[in-house]
Order: C-alpha cells, then structure tokens, then sequence
C-alpha cells in the first residue's frame, strides 16, 4: 500500500465533520506487521471505571501533547425512523453549552490553550477528540465529561443550528454530483439496513428535526457505560487513571437500549446508477459488492480480503493499476477499497477513470474483464507475500502518528471488537494464504449483490 496514513489523517481533521470517513477507515485496515513472532500494533493500558466505561491509555512521548478522545456507541445507523441526520446534528449541538461552560466556551477554551478540537459521526459511532499540550489534558478531561450529561438545548440554539446542517447538506452533497452518486448507490446497495441512509439525513427530514429530537437522542445513548474514553500522547497509564476517575469516574451508567439492526434481504439482481451532470468533466465508474465485516463474517475471510485489496488495488504496484494504467493506458486512475471495520456489513469497491480518449463502456468492460481474469486464474503465493510486506512498511507510519492509535482503536471498540483483536492483528494477517485469498475472492465476486455507479458529463449517452 503506498498511500501515506499521514496524509489522509491531515485531510480527515483539518475539516469539521468531515462525512467520508471509509477513506480513512479503508487506511486503517492496512495496519499489519508480518512477524515471525507475535506481533505487537500499540500495547495499549486500559481499565474500566465503576460506571462502566471504558478507559484505553496508549503511551506516546514523541512530543508533549495528547490527544483525548471520546467515542459514544451510537451512530446514524441507530436513529430512529424518519430522524435521519439525528446524530450528526445532536454532534454539531455538543459544542453549544452546558450551564458550567456556557456555549462557545468549549471551544475558545480549547483555541486560548494552543489546542484542536472536532468530532465526526459514522453509521456506528460518534466521536469528540481535543489534541493539546500535556499539562492542559486535565482541562479538556473536564470539558468532555461535563458535556456527557450536562448539554442544555434549547430552541434559540438548536433551530438555527439546523439550517447550518442543511447549508452542510447543500454544499458537500447537492452541489457534488460525485457525492449524489454515491448517496443514491448506498441506497440501492442496502435494500433494508439504515447503512442506505446518508449520515447526515435527507434534507426533508432534517428539517423536522428539533429540540425534542435531539435531547431524546442525547439522553437514550450518551452516558459513561456506552462510551470509551481514549488517550495517547506523552502520558501513562498511571497519570491518566486519577484524572479519568475524578472527572468521568462519578458519572451514573444508564440503561442502554441494544442496538436494534435489521438484517439485509437476499439480492437476487445486480443494479445500475447513473448520475450525468455539466459538472462532471470526465466520466468514472464504481462498482460495489456487499462484502462482510470483522464482527458480521466472525472468521479470517476480512483478512484475507484486505490482503486481496492491496494486491489487486492498493496503488501503483497493484494488478489493475499496473495492467490498466501503465501498459494499456486505459485508465487514469484504477483501483479497490475495503474496510471490515463496521458494526453490520461492509462493501468491497472498485473504481475506474478512463484516460482522455477512451469511452467511459470500453474502460468499464477492460475493468471488468480482469477481474474476471484474475478471478479465473486466482492470486500466487509470491503476490500475497509481497501485499503482507508492502502493509507491513504502511504499518510504520500508523505506530508514528498521535491520532491512528485512538482511531484505529475507537473505531475497533465501536463495532464489536476488543483490544485484543487489534493486537492480535498482526499474527492473522500472517496466517492469510493464497488459498484463503482465491476462496473469499470467489465468494465476494456475486454479480446479483452488487451495484454498479456511472458518473458521467451531461451529454454522454
């Protein structure tokens, strides 16, 4: 894999609520270490208060800083019907106040103390996090545990509020024809799980959401036994016990609901979307199978299939981007994306951009025709160790960097995980062969559970 971790983490939290977050989780899927001897990923500490939640320490003293973030269980995917956007609108309304840090104090506190502050919500999770200097954790402990329980709501925040979530709406989904196209397929991709449903709502439903909305959300699933506060950067577990104890420790657990998912039907024919536009300067194509998550398949085949996404999609030293955009010159851009990390089922994608000249059909059928290929003829030895090698030097700069360690963790703990599992990442990716590959590939490539999308310049027939 030859996409810098670095650089999509910067991309992801330099922007506020920043939705496609499957580019940063399809990132995360490559952190391995292919090891002769059990393998290590973060060794993090973790502990659990009296209230139930849980607390993961991971120990980075590269620098003076920290970073503390904290990750509710609770995401779009557990909205209930016709709240869509409840979610991410109750994320953008956690920074409007509690009666001890009145609104706009979180924040400007954060900002005069040199820190950062965002959050992001996903089908499954929403997250807060704040990165400061060591000795200011203990004051950003105290701001996120007093939001927990403490956010007042009223209808002179929350209404106009939510005409900045629709303005959101507007500018990042209904001005982007790319972004439509890829609302529309996940809609047709899911017949009946919420996962169809955009994170951040349709429009129409947006608009009723209200105050009663928002605080019956807040007040059914925030709470310290449905969260996981995590922290890394220049501290220990022995520094960070006393304060998670003091500030989150005498917050009471609720009564969680269990998250109520609906299962998906059988998908009995393939689907096509099309989505043309005068916006679109050259055409490009997606297509998608419904692929299983590490908590859905409950055995190796994610492994094996994030092993047959770096071989035959992850960048230029992949199949498709060495057969199609170096020796055909069909494709200016080629590749696959996959993530197991989701709390029901995942998708396995593959894009294609014809080069200048070529027809949209003719880059879709050459596409299609290696795939079928490399179904045909399956994945050597030689091709997986090399893919296990190439994630293993990705792996370097996940272990680097202050913010991979609490993503790839809360993300893990979100969707049915446990700290063991990451750990133990390393030693299963190195157990993947070629015969495990061949097996999930054949099984994955099932036309009828699959959903083709087509962007294209207004005009393309």
């Amino acid at each position: 894999m030859d996409k810098s971790l670095i650089d999509l983490y910067m991309m992801f939290f330099q922007k506020k609520n920043t939705l496609p977050a499957a580019i940063i989780v399809s990132a995360l899927c490559f952190l391995v270490w292919d090891a002769p001897v059990k393998a290590k990923v973060f060794s993090p500490d973790t502990f659990t208060l009296n209230n139930g939640m849980q607390v993961v320490v991971i120990p980075n003293h590269r620098a003076p800083i920290v970073s503390q973030m904290v990750w509710y269980r609770v995401g779009a995917a557990d909205e209930s019907t016709g709240e869509s956007g409840n979610a991410h609108f109750l994320e953008h309304l956690m920074f409007k106040g509690t009666e001890k840090f009145k609104s706009g104090k979180f924040s400007s506190l954060v900002a005069k103390n040199g820190g950062q502050e965002n959050a992001f919500t996903s089908w499954d999770y929403t997250a807060y996090y704040q990165t400061v200097a060591k000795d200011r954790l203990e004051m950003v402990m105290e701001l996120e545990a007093d939001r927990m329980t403490g956010l007042l709501l009223s209808d002179e925040v929350v209404l106009p509020e939510r005409e900045v979530v629709r303005e959101e709406r507007r500018s990042r989904v209904e001005n982007s024809p790319g972004a439509q196209l890829g609302e529309i397929m996940r809609a047709t991709q899911f017949l009946n799980h919420p996962y169809r449903i955009p994170i951040i709502g349709w429009d129409h439903e947006i608009e009723a959401l209200n105050t009663e909305t928002a605080l019956r959300f807040y007040r059914k699933w925030y709470a310290p036994n449905n969260a996981v506060l995590i922290i890394t950067g220049d501290v220990t577990v022995e520094e960070v016990e006393p304060l998670a104890q003091k500030y989150y420790g005498d917050i009471p657990a609720k009564d969680i609901p269990e998250r109520v998912r609906v299962s998906e039907p059988p998908q009995n024919a393939s689907r096509r979307v099309v989505k043309k536009s005068k916006f679109v300067s050259s055409p490009s194509l997606t297509v998608r199978y419904l692929a299983p998550s590490y908590r859905t398949a409950g055995d190796s085949t994610p492994y094996a299939l994030q092993v047959l996404d770096e071989i035959i999609g992850s960048g230029p030293t992949s199949k498709l981007y060495k057969k199609l955009a170096v020796e055909e010159q069909t494709a200016a851009s080629v590749g696959s994306s996959y993530s197991p990390t989701a709390y029901d089922l995942s998708t396995f994608s593959f894009y294609i951009s014809p080069r200048p000249g070529v027809k949209i059909e003719d880059a879709e059928a050459r596409l299609r025709e290696e795939l079928a290929d490399i179904l045909e003829k399956g994945v050597s030895e030689d091709e997986v160790t090399k893919a296990k090698t190439r994630m293993a030097d990705a792996a370097v700069f996940a272990r680097d960097s202050l913010t991979a360690a609490p993503n790839i963790i809360g993300r893990a703990l979100m969707t049915g995980r446990t700290v063991e599992d990451i750990e133990a990442w390393p030693d299963r990716i190195a157990a993947v062969t070629a015969e495990d590959v061949n097996r999930v590939m054949r099984t994955l490539f099932d036309e009828n559970r699959s959903v083709t999308g087509l962007l294209l310049p207004k005009g393309v027939k």
